[in-house]
């Protein structure tokens, strides 16, 4: 696994494993210990040590690393547009960090701030005018309990477990200031990277490695009050990892949010100096991004070279439903899982086409009925008239 700069140090064999347990760096700094006896054969251990504070790590083998990292065999096998549903919020509330987040953190019993939070939105859900996406990231001492929205791009310091429905009302439903809270407007692009390893170890190995890479290159580009980089829980496609969210204006000044995908250290300068400097997608890596269906779903606009075939399939549906609407005159409601609660045209044209046959066929097995009476009128007439000329005839002969 690639990492930024790590320091090497040869300790004793021994110390390696107490190493591990207590590594003192702070921020995610990565440790290469290469141990050694007091002879000239070294022996050499590999141990990848990252840090989010200094009470907590997590150890990344080499195996882990090439099972779970950015050379495992699944990475760039699967198309990546159009794999973000449609949502038009994002809700981040910070709270601990990735080494204290259990598999499902939104509802832990532990943990209940987050819990209540997503239990409000979801009971709230019919209420908002703005499907909301609710995540956790990273926060820590004096961070626990804010609240960063986008793409309103504003914040609220320190939501208790008290106020999450009055919080909830007032902004998330109600579209106001909450009338408990300070409304804070965010002026700097965030990138939000899946770091969420009790959920799934690949977003567990990635996240942290893209965080090191991401601060490495902000501080080199001097860019640590414009930029922030916060590791965030599940947002969904755990293959796909490295994930992350990238929060900034686009080329129009635009605040948008744009989804990446298999993403590894070495895209890290692009998305700085490509993306949020100048507001340009890196198109291979591109999932979807913040925005309705309408603007999520129009992968074959960007052409992508992700995307092209799902664009073609897209492009097709819609034919598809466009052809069946024009068939179908009269009003409609089209609802879900193909019920629809429209009356079926097609039947009714047929009924109609099959009482215009039946009427058709009654008209004309009357005319023929008629037809057939008057032809035997006739002919029983023309009969009669031919018995009653052969008797004149007849008779005349004998008397003359």
């Amino acid at each position: 696994m690639r990492v930024g700069d790590p320091f090497r140090i040869l300790i004793p064999p021994a110390a390696a494993a107490a190493a591990a347990r207590y590594h003192p760096l702070h921020q995610a700094k990565p440790l290469l210990i290469l141990s050694h006896a007091l002879h000239p054969t070294r022996t050499r251990t590999r141990i990848l040590i990252t840090r989010t504070d200094t009470n907590n790590m997590s150890t990344i083998s080499a195996e882990d690393d090439a099972k779970y990292g950015f050379t495992r065999e699944e990475m760039f096998k699967e198309k990546l547009a159009g794999t973000v549903n449609p949502y038009g919020r994002h809700v981040f509330l910070c709270f601990k960090g990735p080494e204290m987040w259990v598999a499902r953190v939104e509802a832990s019993d532990t943990d209940t701030l987050p819990k209540l939070l997503a239990s409000a939105l979801k009971t709230r859900k019919d209420d908002m005018t703005v499907k909301s996406l609710m995540t956790v990231c990273g926060g820590g001492e004096g961070t626990d309990g804010d609240v960063l929205i986008f793409p309103e791009m504003i914040k609220y310091k320190g939501l208790k477990e008290s106020d999450v429905d009055s919080f909830v009302d007032d902004v998330l439903v109600n579209g106001k200031p909450w009338a408990s809270g300070v409304q804070e407007g965010l002026t700097s692009s965030y990138v939000f990277v899946c770091s969420h390893g009790s959920r799934d170890k690949r977003c567990g190995v990635c996240g942290p490695a893209l965080i090191e890479k991401f601060n490495a290159e902000i501080d080199s580009r001097g860019l640590k009050d414009q930029i922030f980089v916060k590791p965030c829980s599940h947002i969904g496609g755990h293959k796909y990892a490295g994930n992350l969210i990238v929060y900034s204006p686009d080329s129009e000044g635009k605040i948008m949010g744009h989804w990446y995908g298999y993403v590894t250290p070495d895209d890290v300068p692009a998305i700085l100096d490509q993306h949020i400097a100048k507001g340009e997608i890196i198109e291979r890596l591109w999932r979807g991004q913040l925005g309705q269906s309408a603007e999520v779903e129009k992968v074959d606009e960007k052409k992508l070279p992700n995307g092209k075939e799902e664009s073609k399939s897209k492009k097709l549906e819609d034919g598809n439903t466009q052809v069946t609407e024009e068939n179908v005159t009269g009003g409609c409601c089209q609802g879900a899982n193909g019920f629809s609660c429209c009356k079926d045209r097609s039947s009714d044209v047929t009924g109609e086409n099959k009482q215009i046959e039946t009427k058709g066929q009654g008209r004309l097995s009357s005319w023929l009925g008629s037809f057939e009476q008057r032809d035997v009128l006739t002919a029983a007439a023309v009969v009669g008239a031919v018995a009653t000329i052969a008797v004149a005839y007849s008779i005349y002969r004998r008397s003359g």
